[in-house]
């Protein structure tokens, strides 16, 4: 049972916002406040309450903005940018619900008022990508001349380019980082406005974003960092494997196989008939799945896959993990990694198999449940989570001379 919720899944959802309350992405005593008034896991109440929190939010900003507190107002729409996007997290499946959509245009919204309103310089791009062009927030840490390290995220199956300022955008930028974070095929302004879903071949597209980063002036060629987050755990490691231009990876919580995290969740002895063994049991599985999606927190996972993957049942997104896999690259990876793993986190069952496959210069780091940072990407205490990183890369790229 959860500290505020009784169902885990809705229990981890509101961690998520509420952890980002330490880098300006939340109040504690407006969540928690909150949490109290929902009391139950319905998705409707949850995307009310938040969207309404949300909206105050915004307009206290307003407020502070016309009367020309700066501070005031950026801080409020930090935190409204947080709040819209928890409103539609139960939202997140497919057909997409219209107030998905408009949540998600409001969280990008409240996030482009708060970056006009930075002490560093912030700028929002389009890198072009294949028939469409990637949403792309660029952020410095001053307007100072010179070279600097730069740290691209990342992202997973369901947080925006704008969540993940709060994840570690936000710690880079204080310790001296440019920070690009971007959505790629499946995610935020890809997934929501031009329909594009997931794809295995991630080199494909950290390629355009390197190329970007490399070309702006203050980059320091020598000290390009690649941070992957959730299923950017995954898709991070697949791209650095065929990107020799990186200084380094890190790897939160590490994947070496879709497929195999997938199956770590089943029996044996039904994981194992996937993606195409005995037809029985993956019918058996079919109709377990088929039920499961039904389920309001049990099935959520599976209706935002069925979505970011562009599957139209729960045994072809099953089927369609097989492809995320590093196996065969790991291996080809150069650049120093850092993979990671936090306690009671059921995602990145399978990072210890991608530490072992490496051959570069690597980390294993742990995260503990009983430090306050054993849940998925460390929700609960992200600044260990970037402490450890930061430092780790401070060795690592200071080394090198950059």
């Amino acid at each position: 049972m959860g500290r505020f919720f009784k169902d885990e899944v809705f229990e981890s959802q509101f961690l998520r916002t509420l952890g980002h309350a330490f880098y300006g992405g939340a109040d504690v005593g407006e969540c928690l406040a909150l949490a109290g008034r929902l009391g139950s896991a319905d998705p409707e109440r949850w995307h009310g309450a938040w969207h309404q929190l949300a909206q105050r939010t915004y307009d206290l900003g307003q407020a502070s903005f016309v009367a020309g507190q700066r501070v005031s107002a950026r801080e409020a729409f930090l935190r409204a940018s947080n709040y819209f996007r928890a409103s539609y997290t139960f939202l997140f499946q497919a057909p997409l619900d219209p107030r998905a959509i408009a949540a998600y245009d409001r969280q990008a919204e409240a996030f482009a008022r708060a970056m006009t309103l930075m002490d560093h310089p912030a700028e929002r791009v389009a890198i072009p990508f294949e028939d469409h062009a990637l949403h792309v927030l660029f952020l410095r840490p001053d307007a100072a001349e010179g070279a600097r390290r730069t740290l691209i995220v990342t992202g997973g199956y369901d947080g925006p380019a704008e969540e993940n300022y709060f994840m570690s955008g936000r710690a880079a930028l204080a310790r001296g980082y440019n920070v690009l974070l971007y959505d790629g095929p499946g995610q935020g302004h890809a997934l929501f406005k031009d329909g594009l879903t997931l794809r295995p071949d991630w080199e494909a597209v950290l390629k355009p974003v390197v190329d970007f980063t490399l070309a702006q002036p203050g980059v320091d060629s020598n000290a390009l960092v690649v941070l992957g987050v959730s299923l950017g755990g995954y898709l991070a490691p697949r791209a650095a494997s065929a990107e020799p231009r990186l200084a380094a990876l890190v790897a939160d919580p590490g994947q070496f196989s879709v497929l195999e995290e997938a199956r770590a969740r089943l029996p044996a002895w039904i994981g194992r008939q996937l993606p195409d063994g005995n037809r029985l049991v993956l019918g058996l599985l079919g109709r377990m799945l088929d039920k499961r999606m039904s389920h309001v927190s049990e099935g959520w996972a599976l209706r935002r896959g069925l979505l970011v993957n562009g599957c139209t049942t729960p045994l072809d997104f099953l089927r369609s993990t097989a492809a995320y896999t590093n196996e065969e690259r790991a291996g080809e990876i150069a650049c120093p990694t850092m993979v990671c793993s936090a306690d009671a986190d059921t995602i990145g069952t399978s990072a210890r198999r991608l530490f072992d496959a490496l051959t570069c210069e690597k980390r294993f780091q742990t995260f503990a449940a009983a430090e306050g940072a054993g849940g998925h990407c460390e929700a609960g205490a992200r600044s260990m989570f970037n402490r450890e990183m930061f430092d780790w890369l401070d060795t690592i790229l200071s080394r090198a001379g950059a």
